[in-house]
């Protein structure tokens, strides 16, 4: 009997943060990197559609899914290289993404705190290089390793080879569906720099008193600007940020602020701008919008929410509604964030 032959039906409900009630018909956990490597040899890829589950926040799930679903549960951790100023730490690529900014905390190696309580997995990371208040992922990332599923293989990658880019890189383009990643190497400092420039941090440190904050203050105020902002997806169904902040020609920017004021804009490169997709979504009437079990969040308009019953068809419906109208309004066209099955 093949590891294939020992999948399961699986309820998603509680696997993904959007609380879509769908079912996998062959589930599989993969505890270990070995699971991979006999999956490979018992021909489980061959004619047979998979897909990687992490901790569900990036996913919306529109139907049941009829594949292979192999659910990232590798755990793990340890230091690969130490000196006086850093550490490369190794986390298996299922770890939690916020347990484990909280370990380096503890350990009081900076560099991942303005990443705090972001939801999804170690090995979700780099794919989708994420960033929050200033930081991505590719300011710490040293390597990672990762399963080539067409050739059995195990790999190792750069920061070169993942080819970062804002909410981005090699994993979401050509090598889209090649990899299962399971394991990650960020290089963490002993004497970190602390970032307060970026959102409400330093408002919010300010309004602590704390005039020299460390990186566990650093955290701290994250946690509580995202709480503030931000549904709890055990309350409200989401997968937080559902769109791309858009960046445009910035030789159209004149004419949206000469119509409106109050648009914040950042630069993002020679020649390009990056618009708050939050701040389109909200211009254009969508925030608090409802429609029978799904929305838009009323305290943020860049999060899509599933009140109780709703469907991921219904939600991406919903999300090229807004796609459509922020287009004819703006002429911006806005990416999803979320993938799509």
């Amino acid at each position: 009997m093949t590891v294939f032959n020992h999948t399961k039906t699986q309820s998603l409900k509680a696997l993904n943060t959007f609380g879509f009630d769908v079912v996998a018909h062959h589930y599989l956990p993969i505890e270990s990197p070995e699971d991979l490597s006999a999956l490979f040899l018992a021909k489980a890829f061959e004619n047979q559609p998979y897909g990687i589950l992490g901790g569900g926040s990036n996913i919306t799930f529109t139907q049941d899914y009829s594949g292979l679903l192999l659910h990232n549960r590798i755990k793990g951790c340890h230091s690969v290289e130490e000196n006086a100023d850093d550490v490369i730490v190794e986390f298996g690529s299922g770890e939690n993404w916020h347990e484990t900014v909280l370990y380096t905390l503890e350990k009081g190696w900076g560099g991942l705190e303005n990443l705090s309580l972001i939801p999804g997995t170690v090995g979700a990371s780099p794919i989708q290089n994420i960033g929050a208040y200033g930081v991505e992922i590719k300011d710490t990332f040293h390597a990672l390793t990762a399963f080539h599923i067409p050739t059995g293989n195990f790999h190792t990658l750069t920061a070169n080879d993942c080819a970062f880019d804002y909410r981005d890189s090699v994993f979401k383009s050509e090598k889209r569906g090649q990899y299962f990643i399971t394991a990650v190497q960020f290089r963490l400092s002993k004497n970190p720099a602390i970032k307060t420039q970026y959102g409400d941090i330093q408002a919010t440190l300010d309004g602590w008193g704390i005039a020299e904050p460390s990186i566990r203050d650093i955290s701290n105020a994250v946690i509580h600007i995202r709480q503030s902002k931000l549904p709890n997806p055990a309350e409200i169904g989401n997968c937080g940020s559902f769109f791309k902040n858009p960046i445009v020609d910035s030789e159209i920017i004149p004419a949206l602020t000469a119509q409106y004021p109050d648009l914040k804009t950042f630069p993002a490169g020679e020649g390009l701008t990056k618009v708050p997709a939050g701040w389109l979504i909200e211009k254009a009437g969508w925030k608090g919008f409802k429609r029978n079990h799904i929305g838009v969040h009323d305290k943020q308009a860049l999060v899509l929410v599933n009140y109780g019953g709703g469907t991921g068809a219904e939600i991406i419906e919903l999300a090229r509604e807004i796609q459509a109208d922020i287009l004819q309004k703006f002429g911006i066209q806005l990416e999803m964030e979320v993938n799509a099955w």
